[in-house]
């Protein structure tokens, strides 16, 4: 169950995702993560950067970075964490299974992209250091995140051959499959 604050926190950043210039800004976003993906085949994902200034709607002070995400359609996008950011992330386009490992099993939290539906359906909260893992359906699923870290500083820690006490780190802007 979500917690009322955390709700609250969630129905403005949805609001800030509705908005007519963020839909606008998103087709183009959506048409570069796409062909990205699309042009690696070996990529479980792409990404690109939303500058927050393009948010008509003041964000929370907490929220440094907003990225657009695209999960390669029918895979596990495998285990991954952030040590330096809370995430809330929206499904946009498409659905699938976001699951969190707060402690030693898998959770499972099923999202959907009715803009219509609940908060509770369409969005997840991942605390810092939380494991985190997308299984995709039949189709490419586009998720908008927000983080507490910088663009520059957003930091991925993979599990090193599945133990989660060795880790890879690096940055997204590191990894760099930000679409272009």
């Amino acid at each position: 169950m979500m917690d009322i604050t955390e709700k609250k926190f969630l129905e403005l950043l949805d609001k800030a995702v509705k908005e007519e210039g963020i839909k606008l800004h998103m087709i183009g976003v959506i048409q570069r993560v796409e062909k990205a993906l699309k042009d690696d085949p070996n990529a479980l994902m792409s990404w690109e950067p939303i500058p927050l200034s393009l948010y008509k709607l003041q964000l929370p002070g907490e929220i440094k970075s907003s990225w657009v995400f695209n999960l390669r359609k029918n895979s596990t996008t495998g285990a991954e964490r952030h040590p330096n950011s809370i995430q809330r992330m929206m499904s946009y386009k498409g659905y699938g299974d976001f699951q969190t490992k707060p402690g030693v099993e898998w959770e499972s939290n099923m999202l959907e992209s009715n803009l219509d539906a609940e908060i509770e359906k369409r969005w997840i909260s991942i605390p810092i250091n939380v494991w985190h893992q997308g299984i995709v359906g039949d189709e490419n699923w586009i998720v908008i995140s927000f983080h507490t870290a910088e663009v520059s500083e957003l930091i991925e820690e993979r599990p090193e051959d599945g133990d989660e006490h060795k880790v890879h780190s690096q940055t997204y802007a590191a990894l760099h499959r930000a679409a272009k």
